[in-house]
């Protein structure tokens, strides 16, 4: 009769049991992984001194690995043996309550983990500049979300010098409450850098600080319900935490259809008001068709709607000319909306809305009735801008990204050459079409593998009747450097 328990190097007790030995070990160790018993990375005996201790034969050891390593509870590489897979473990060990009805079905379906929890990630932030905290059993190994820049890279010791120089120059009254606008070193300094970089046709006072994208929609959500507007339309993919906070402003959402030609705006009607990510669609990657700009702003100039751009990764481009923003072509009719979240880092907090002449006064009463965003980050931003070296932290930035997107690119097509990297011509993410039906499946084992990624369906509007497509949202901003090769082959390790 087996032994119930193990020595080899750690302390494993194991009691097999079940139907048959091998079923028997195998339900034993995936127990153990489940309830934290046996802790993400923990490597495992081989199968030889784990088959001599249980005195059972090594190949019903050999299979039972085999298993759960299909299974996604461990993991197991040449050289390095069979660990327990990272992210793997759940139950009681990480304060996670499991329904009776969730654990027949864990049960019924021999350990196969469960899809992941959703978590609201942002365009701007996200996880970022327009999302609530991510919460999430386990800290990832791998982070390959979307919306977060690298954080190690942020130029800190640029930063302070700036900070010190503008806190030096800044003004006493500075320090006080200030105008709901924001503080008018930066709000020129956007002005003059925004007309350089983005084609944006504006001046100091059309421009209102926020203090992030969401925020800025929660100020512009009250200024559309005030003008009577009840319906915006939005983008059939796109960030939930953006229509929820349209939602939460009290408008409806209409998603308008998405083809190879990005957005069709074609079908606007009476909305009064649309969400847009011309420059480089959200998540597809591709830019708004010139025809179609056209449409858009045609609409708004015909019916008197207004078109609200969001340009949140204006700064990064890589294979083609920089598409200018769409205010430029008609100011009174476009808010633009940008941000330091991916050039800088979500933690400032700070975006900026170009309105047109009618609506500044308005946004910034709705703002409220002092600045809202803080006074030492504003004025640090303004001189990191003047000073040019804002400019040389996102060319920089610009080459790292493209250097790990190219990476990206060759990964998967050595490793996956069925898989199509799209929406790689600009910002800090790629879409990498799946195979029918297969997305779920993916990302669940990827979860379960410690990498976190959403898939396409993530970031689908509840509404739209564009056609279901399977695809991975492959965020390359977040992981530092010296984590990007783990990251890759991670990813591709999941990859059908």
């Amino acid at each position: 009769m087996a032994k119930p328990w193990a020595t080899p190097g750690i302390d494993l007790h194991l009691e097999p049991t079940g139907p048959g030995v091998r079923r028997g070990l195998t339900d034993a160790l995936r127990e153990a992984v489940r309830s934290g018993r046996l802790a993400p990375g923990t490597r495992l005996p081989s199968s030889r001194a784990l088959a001599t201790d249980l005195g059972i034969a090594r190949n019903t050891v050999a299979d039972a690995y085999a298993d759960l390593v299909a299974e996604g509870w461990l993991t197991a590489r040449q050289g390095s043996g069979t660990r327990v897979a990272m992210g793997a473990a759940m139950g009681a060990a990480e304060g996670v309550a499991m329904g009776a009805a969730e654990e027949a079905a864990m049960g019924a379906a021999r350990g196969a983990p469960p899809a992941p929890t959703r978590q609201w990630g942002s365009a701007n932030a996200a996880p970022a500049d327009a999302a609530p905290p991510r919460r999430q059993r386990h800290r990832p190994a791998y982070d390959l979300r979307t919306g977060t820049p690298d954080l190690a890279a942020f130029p800190r010791a640029e930063w302070l010098k700036a900070a010190r120089r503008a806190f030096t120059a800044a003004p006493n009254d500075a320090l006080g409450y200030g105008d709901p606008r924001g503080r008018v070193e930066l709000r020129t300094a956007l002005a003059g850098y925004l007309a350089r970089s983005r084609g944006v046709r504006t001046d100091p006072d059309r421009i209102v600080v926020v203090a992030g994208f969401v925020h800025g929609l929660k100020v512009l959500g009250a200024v559309l319900r005030a003008r009577g507007v009840g319906t915006v339309a939005v983008e059939s993919y796109g960030l939930k935490a953006h229509e929820d906070q349209l939602r939460t402003a009290g408008l409806r959402t209409s998603p308008l259809p998405f083809d190879e030609l990005g957005t069709d705006p074609s079908y606007l009607t009476d909305e009064g008001a649309v969400l847009l990510t011309p420059a480089h669609q959200f998540p597809m990657g591709v830019p708004l068709h010139r025809d179609r700009r056209a449409v858009v702003l045609d609409w708004a100039r015909r019916t008197g709607g207004l078109v609200l751009e969001d340009d949140y990764d204006g700064e990064f481009r890589y294979d083609r000319q920089p598409v200018g923003a769409l205010q430029g072509l008609d100011p009174d009719h476009v808010v633009y909306l940008g941000t330091a979240s991916k050039s800088l880092a979500p933690g400032l907090r700070l975006a900026w809305m170009v309105l047109p002449p009618d609506l500044a006064e308005a946004a910034a009463s709705a703002k409220g009735g002092i600045d809202t965003c803080g006074v030492l980050d504003q004025l640090t931003l303004a001189e990191f801008i003047t000073s040019g070296a804002h400019d040389r932290h996102v060319r920089a930035a610009r080459l790292r990204y493209r250097r790990r997107r190219d990476a990206l690119v060759d990964a998967v097509a050595t490793e996956a050459p069925d898989i199509h990297v799209t929406g790689i011509a600009a910002g800090l993410h790629a879409v990498l079409t799946l195979p029918a039906g297969t997305e779920q499946s993916v990302v669940q084992a990827a979860n379960w593998q410690g990498l976190a990624v959403h898939g396409l369906s993530f970031f689908r509007h509840e509404s739209a009747a564009a056609e279901q497509l399977d695809a991975l949202v492959v965020g390359y901003g977040t992981p530092p450097d010296h984590a990007w090769a783990g990251a890759l082959g991670a990813l591709c390790g999941v990859l059908p």
